[in-house]
C-alpha cells in the first residue's frame, strides 16, 4: 500500500501504461515540459520523451481528430483537456466520430481513445474552469465515462481506461486532486465500470460521484450523531451505469438520495431515478431525491459555495425523505 494524492495516482497509472504498452502516448496542451495546469503529467516527458509526451497546439478539436486518426492506425492515445468547458470545440469529434466509428466499420475500426478531463467547481476559478457537463457525453452511445473519487481507483481506472477497447472518458475532480489515501498498486479490488458501497446504512441511500464523494460520506456521518444511518455508494461509472448495486441498495433502505455537482435538469441523476422507480418502486418509502448544482451558468467564484451541494443540502434532503 502506498499513500498517494489523487494528482500523483493518476501519474503514476499514466507512467505505468506508458511503460507497459509501446503504443500508448499522451497528448495535450501544457503536459509536457510544464506537467500540466494540475501538474498531474509532471516528469512524463523527460521520462518517455516528446514523442510519447506530446505537447499540442491549443486546439481541442485538433487534439481528438488526431487521437482518433492514431487510434485507427493501432496507437492508445491518451488526450488531456486543460479544463473541463475547454472539451467542446472537440465535441463534435467525440461524439459524432470517436463514439461511432467501431460500431460503423462493424468493428474494423479501433478508437481506443482516452479523454481526461478535470472537471467541476470549488476551485475558486472563472467561467469554462468549473463546470460538470458530463450529462452531455452520457447522453451518447458509444463512449464509457468513469470518475474516481480517491486515489486508488484514480490509479486503477486510468490503466483499465487505456487498455479498454472502446473510447473511455475519464472525468477527474479537479478539487480532489490533492485529497490523500491508501493505493494498492498490486490490486484494483473491483472492475471500472461498477458502483462501490463504500458505508453501509439503514434509512436512506446516498448516490454520489466523483467530487462529492467526501461529501456524501461527511453527511452520513453527521446524520449518525443523530441517530440516523446513512448507506453511501460512490457510483464511479456514469456510462454504464451498474443499476444493480443502486437497486439492491435502495431495496434494503427504501429511500434514495442522489448528489451531484451538474444542474439536476437534464442531469445523470434524473436517468437513475426514473430507472430506479421502475426497478424499484414497491421498495421506495419517498421519491427520489436529487441534490445538485442550479440550472444556471456556473456562478463566479464568491458565490459558489452557495451552488455547490453540500452537507447541509444533503441532510436537508433526507429530513424530506423521512418526512413522508
Amino acid at each position: 500500500m502506498s499513500t498517494m494524492t489523487i494528482a500523483k495516482a493518476i501519474n503514476a497509472g499514466l507512467r505505468r501504461s506508458l511503460a507497459s504498452d509501446p503504443k500508448s502516448l499522451l497528448m495535450g496542451e501544457d503536459i509536457g515540459a510544464l506537467g500540466g495546469v494540475y501538474r498531474v503529467t509532471e516528469g512524463l516527458k523527460a521520462e518517455f520523451g516528446e514523442l510519447k509526451v506530446v505537447d499540442t497546439p491549443l486546439a481541442e478539436s485538433g487534439i481528438i481528430g488526431t487521437a482518433i486518426g492514431l487510434a485507427m492506425r493501432g496507437y492508445r492515445p491518451i488526450c488531456e483537456i486543460q479544463f473541463d468547458g475547454f472539451v467542446f470545440p472537440g465535441f463534435n469529434q467525440i461524439t459524432t466520430q470517436l463514439a461511432k466509428l467501431h460500431a460503423r466499420s462493424e468493428g474494423i475500426l479501433s478508437t481506443s481513445v482516452v479523454i481526461r478531463i478535470p472537471y467541476g467547481g470549488g476551485i475558486g476559478s472563472i467561467e469554462h474552469h468549473s463546470e460538470s457537463p458530463e450529462a452531455l457525453f452520457a447522453h451518447t452511445a458509444g463512449l464509457r465515462i468513469i470518475t474516481p473519487s480517491n486515489p486508488h481507483d484514480a490509479y486503477w481506472m486510468i490503466q483499465q481506461a487505456v487498455s479498454c477497447a472502446d473510447p473511455v472518458i475519464i472525468f477527474e475532480p479537479k478539487r480532489r486532486y490533492w485529497l490523500k489515501g491508501e493505493v494498492n498498486t498490486e490490486e484494483p479490488g473491483r472492475g471500472p465500470f461498477e458502483a462501490q458501497v463504500l458505508r453501509s446504512g439503514e434509512d436512506a441511500t446516498v448516490l454520489a460521484y466523483g467530487p462529492l464523494v467526501p461529501v456524501a460520506l461527511a453527511a452520513a456521518n453527521a446524520a449518525e450523531q443523530d441517530g440516523h444511518s446513512l448507506e453511501v455508494i460512490d457510483l464511479r461509472s456514469l456510462s454504464p451505469i451498474d443499476f444493480d448495486t443502486i437497486t439492491r441498495s435502495v431495496q434494503k433502505t427504501g429511500r434514495l438520495l442522489i448528489a451531484h455537482e451538474a444542474p439536476t435538469f437534464g442531469g445523470l441523476g434524473g436517468e437513475i431515478a426514473a430507472r430506479i422507480s421502475e426497478r424499484a418502486f414497491y421498495s421506495l418509502q419517498s421519491p427520489v431525491i436529487r441534490i445538485g448544482g442550479f440550472h444556471l451558468p456556473y456562478p463566479v467564484a464568491k458565490v459558489e459555495e452557495q451552488y455547490l451541494p453540500d452537507i447541509d443540502r444533503i441532510l436537508e434532503a433526507f429530513d424530506r425523505a423521512m418526512a413522508y
